[in-house]
């Protein structure tokens, strides 16, 4: 009975009625096909409305992110990817509530450029790694392009990284035209026509 207490085992489920509960949501596929046909027909419902495609017109966003999100869940792909991404998701995010903390413990109190950077980046490279890990267990990545490949992948990378930070920087402002003006008597040029 003591060992029952300490790890909150009841009915076979450990974790009490909470983990009876998840257990069985788990069962009846809550997870694997109601969370993951609400957030497909959320985001399909928010983009149609934001975007006016079909001006005011509710039912009929409703009706399209009903069947879209039907649709997706037909065969097993968006469960088996939500179940992989969604996990790695909340490591990453984890480590960048991390990254932010020594950063707040580390960093001065103004607000900088280069903490945005920082969490920028870091947030760049776990979105990454979350990807690629993701691919990878679902054996969608190709790790024969990758290998041979890695350096002209991350080369291109970069120069489009560049690219992009290149084009997002703010034009400066230009120069004003300054006239010089000589001091000196006025310069008049004849006028030879005899006529």
């Amino acid at each position: 009975m003591f060992e029952q207490i300490l790890t909150l085992q009841w009915g076979g489920f450990y974790g009490g009625d909470i983990g009876a509960l998840l257990s069985y949501w788990e069962q009846i596929g809550f997870f694997s096909y109601v969370l993951p046909f609400l957030l497909i027909f959320a985001l399909v419902f928010g983009i149609l409305t934001k975007t006016k495609i079909f001006k005011d017109n509710k039912p009929v966003n409703a009706i399209i992110a009903l069947v879209i999100g039907l649709l997706a869940l037909q065969f097993n792909f968006v469960p088996m990817f939500f179940s992989e991404i969604f996990p790695r998701l909340g490591i990453g995010l984890a480590v960048i509530l991390a990254l932010i903390i020594l950063v707040g413990l580390f960093a001065p109190s103004k607000n900088d450029a280069w903490t945005h950077w920082i969490f920028f980046g870091a947030a760049s490279i776990v979105f990454i790694v979350v990807l690629v890990q993701t691919f990878g267990w679902l054996g969608w990545s190709n790790a024969y392009l990758w290998s041979y490949n890695w350096a002209q992948i991350i080369s291109v990378a970069v120069v489009l990284g560049f690219i992009i930070w290149v084009l997002s920087q703010k034009p400066q402002q230009q120069a004003k035209k300054i006239e010089m003006k000589f001091p000196g008597p006025p310069v008049y040029l004849a006028n030879n026509s005899n006529s």
